[in-house]
């Protein structure tokens, strides 16, 4: 099923019409283009508004054929390109309009930079876990909660919202425990802050997942969730696709990490030795912190009993429900010790919302 929400269907027309016949296109879907296709639907060419009002300053007359101003190698993308590599092309490019082609070329849609560069509202529920004493992170939070730290001039959470809000995300709630009171004193009901905010209160810290027991009622769709102390340029709107589109019950988002050896690793089979290596290289997959659950796995859990996200997904996994990865290579730190807080503030510029 092709998506012809935008009205682009409309923009085709066969090589060989008229111009008066693209202007009559363009003035039927204000798109600001017209799709040139030969007659096995394949993209051929493409005419802007722009095309034609140079082609008539030159003499054309309304009954010349399109392929006279037509484009013939326009910039087409596939279905798969995310929505940021698109609005990277529109850029660079300084075009408004690009074609989406199947593999023999033929139009399945059309990318509208006012349709890119106003995320769509997300209807999912953003979780932030905010509840946790940041004991570590001492003489800070002791009279501040680790999630108002200020890094590049505002609180950390402040920035985790802003982030989500760029990309449509308007619900949030916060699961607050520790110096709970100070974070609704300064976010509120999210009014100031273009969004709306709820709290779950914990009576006692409940873990990184207890507290989605307190969801009362349920979110109806996917529910993102995330730790308060987590910056990262990572695209929340393009988790939660990758979420439904794998049809899982519960998305990880992991980072790879990885540390040398500072010795040279010997591998033995009793006392021979059978392999040598000179300081490897390990890589794991670390949890980010980041996650995407359905509503229906929140019954897994008792209310208001501490709960850890790792034993979620173990939950989850024992009743045969998917569990997945989502790889992320965009910046991110995970703030627990000084040393993280004084690292955010140095990379302050990495991350996009900093």
């Amino acid at each position: 099923m092709f998506d012809t929400s935008n009205g682009w269907a409309k923009t085709i027309l066969p090589i060989g019409s008229s111009i008066k016949q693209a202007i009559d296109a363009l003035n039927e879907t204000s798109l600001r283009i017209v799709l040139i296709t030969d007659l096995s639907r394949a993209l051929v060419g493409t005419i802007t508004d722009g095309d034609i009002r140079r082609g008539i300053l030159n003499g054309l007359e309304l009954t010349s054929e399109i392929d006279i101003v037509m484009q013939r190698e326009p910039i087409v993308v596939s279905s798969g390109l995310t929505r940021e590599s698109v609005l990277q092309l529109m850029t660079t490019n300084k075009i408004q309009q690009i074609p989406i082609v199947d593999e023999n070329r033929s139009v399945i849609g059309l990318h509208l930079w006012d349709q890119l560069s106003t995320p769509a509202v997300r209807p999912n529920t953003m979780i932030i876990m905010a509840g946790g004493k940041g004991t570590r992170l001492h003489p800070q939070t002791e009279n501040c909660p680790k999630p108002l730290l200020p890094v590049a001039g505002k609180p950390i959470m402040e920035h985790i919202i802003d982030r989500a809000k760029v990309v449509g995300f308007s619900h949030f709630v916060i699961a607050i425990h520790h110096l709970g009171h100070m974070i609704e004193d300064y976010f509120g009901n999210g009014e100031e802050f273009g969004v709306k905010i709820e709290y779950l209160r914990e009576k006692f810290p409940l873990g990184t997942a207890g507290a989605l027991s307190l969801l009362d009622p349920l979110p109806k769709s996917s529910i993102l969730v995330t730790n308060g102390d987590v910056l990262t340029d990572i695209h929340y709107g393009e988790l939660v696709d990758f979420h439904s589109q794998y049809k899982a019950t519960a998305t990880m988002a992991v980072r790879v990490h990885e540390w040398q050896n500072p010795y040279g690793v010997v591998g033995t089979r009793g006392i021979e030795i059978v392999n040598y290596e000179e300081k490897p290289v390990s890589r794991v997959h670390i949890n980010a912190g980041v996650y995407v659950i359905e509503p229906n796995a929140i019954n897994l859990l008792t209310k208001s009993t501490h709960c850890d996200m790792p034993a979620l997904f173990s939950l989850i996994q024992e009743q045969s429900m998917r569990v997945i990865a989502y790889p992320i290579h965009e910046p991110w730190l995970d703030i627990g010790h000084p040393s993280d807080l004084a690292e955010a503030q140095k990379r302050a510029t990495d991350i996009g919302d900093l």
